[in-house]
């Protein structure tokens, strides 16, 4: 597989990850391998409800503490789905949330050079 080929597998599998174990799918994702990190960002996944609970501060910090939670609980699930799509380990999975851009970010550390290996 080239490169594009496994940024946008990647893309596929999170966004139906997304959708399957946090609730909603984004409206646009974008995966990009750079040496041994993946990096997605995804848009537009906030849900109605926690779009008019982030307009406080106590609701921005719900909204946080819940998608924290809720990606923790389901993160191995997610880091399988990385390594059916090429063969790495991972390393580390990090993520955090914009509730004012409502964006997200994944960023997924593997024991090598993704580069490399193509």
């Amino acid at each position: 597989m080239t490169k594009g080929q496994i940024e946008s597998k990647i893309s596929e599998a999170i966004s139906k990850f997304e959708v399957e174990y946090m609730g909603r799918g984004p409206e646009k994702i974008r995966t990009i391998i750079f040496q041994d990190l993946i990096l997605i960002r995804l848009k537009g996944f906030l849900s109605v409800s926690e779009k008019n609970l982030s307009v406080s501060k106590e609701g921005i910090d719900l909204v946080k503490k819940s998608r924290i939670a809720l990606f923790e609980n389901a993160r191995s699930v997610l880091e399988d789905v990385v390594t059916s799509i090429i063969d790495v380990k991972v390393i580390s999975t990090y993520s955090d949330v914009s509730t004012k851009t409502g964006e997200k970010i994944i960023v997924i550390v593997v024991d090598r050079d993704i580069e490399e290996l193509l």
